[in-house]
């Protein structure tokens, strides 16, 4: 199975990905099958954290490559997810914002009482 994943470079504490199509099994700085784009989130400005060629990666999506979380979240971000995908994108967003919000709540009547 192909996933759409990132590939760590850059120095430490000054990470800069790069978006890739990479076989499943393979390491995370290993063979890669298609580079697609990168991501910098060091990036003060908004508009140069992301550059992605979205023609490739809706191709990829097309023939079952499956985005880690992270890539899939940068994908919805751009608009390059399906409605299918989106939705299940949204509906897993809120049911992680539930989770965060009932460990606050726990955590605070924990510190309460």
């Amino acid at each position: 199975m192909v996933r759409i994943r990132l590939q760590r470079f850059g120095r430490r504490h000054r990470p800069f990905y790069r978006i890739n199509a990479i076989d499943k099994r393979t390491r995370r700085d290993g063979r890669v099958i298609e580079n697609l784009g990168w991501y910098d989130p060091i990036a003060s400005d908004p508009a140069k954290q992301v550059s992605v060629n979205g023609e490739r990666v809706r191709h990829w999506l097309s023939v079952g490559a499956q985005p880690s979380d992270t890539v899939r979240d940068l994908l919805a971000r751009l608009d390059l997810l399906t409605a299918e995908e989106r939705k299940a994108w949204e509906a897993q967003r809120e049911i992680d914002r539930k989770r965060v919000e009932a460990r606050k709540a726990a955590a605070s009547a924990a510190a309460e009482g």
